[in-house]
């Protein structure tokens, strides 16, 4: 008969895990990806509308300064205006506000002066980059999770994500 030191030693208990908190089973369906993509995406839409309201801003505002802030060259209104799906008084409108802002400025540098170039004011990235300076220490932190083949999947999936959602239009459009 084991005494009870004995059965205190086993290894082969049946559950070594019995009070630790376990890792719940991820699941890949499309519902999980659904919630969690609405989820990252009402986070990071809090964060853009806080932006907009501390600088009286509209939150189409912040996506354009996004995609000025993001583009490979300087963009003009009109491939602006593509880019975020909005008619071009929309699109003069929400860069008045930015120039009126401080955050854009329009500059015809092509020889073609009827040609105009969306630029990011420089002081005014400074201050987008301090309100969101807690979504890059979160991404930050959060890739530090992750191996570099694992971060790789995931950027793939994302571009894919966006290459896929840019095709789609809405019923009407």
């Amino acid at each position: 008969m084991a005494r009870r030191d004995d059965r205190d030693d086993r290894t082969d208990d049946p559950d070594p895990d019995a009070g630790r908190e376990r890792e719940r089973p991820v699941t890949t369906d499309l519902h999980t990806f659904a919630v969690q993509l609405r989820r990252m995406n009402g986070e990071i839409n809090r964060l853009v509308h806080g932006f907009a309201g501390e600088h009286g801003l509209h939150a189409t505002d912040v996506l354009a300064l996004a995609a000025i802030l993001d583009a490979p060259e300087p963009l003009t209104p009109g491939r602006l205006r593509e880019h975020l799906g909005l008619t071009s008084g929309a699109v003069t409108a929400c860069l008045d506000r930015l120039e009126r802002a401080g955050h854009v400025r329009r500059v015809r540098e092509s020889p073609d002066r009827r040609v105009v170039h969306l630029h990011y004011v420089p002081d005014a990235r400074s201050a987008a980059r301090a309100h969101f300076r807690p979504l890059a220490d979160v991404t930050a932190s959060v890739r530090s999770r992750f191996t570099e083949d694992e971060l790789s999947v995931v950027l793939r999936f994302l571009s894919a994500m966006n290459d896929q959602l840019a095709t789609v239009r809405s019923p009407g459009r």
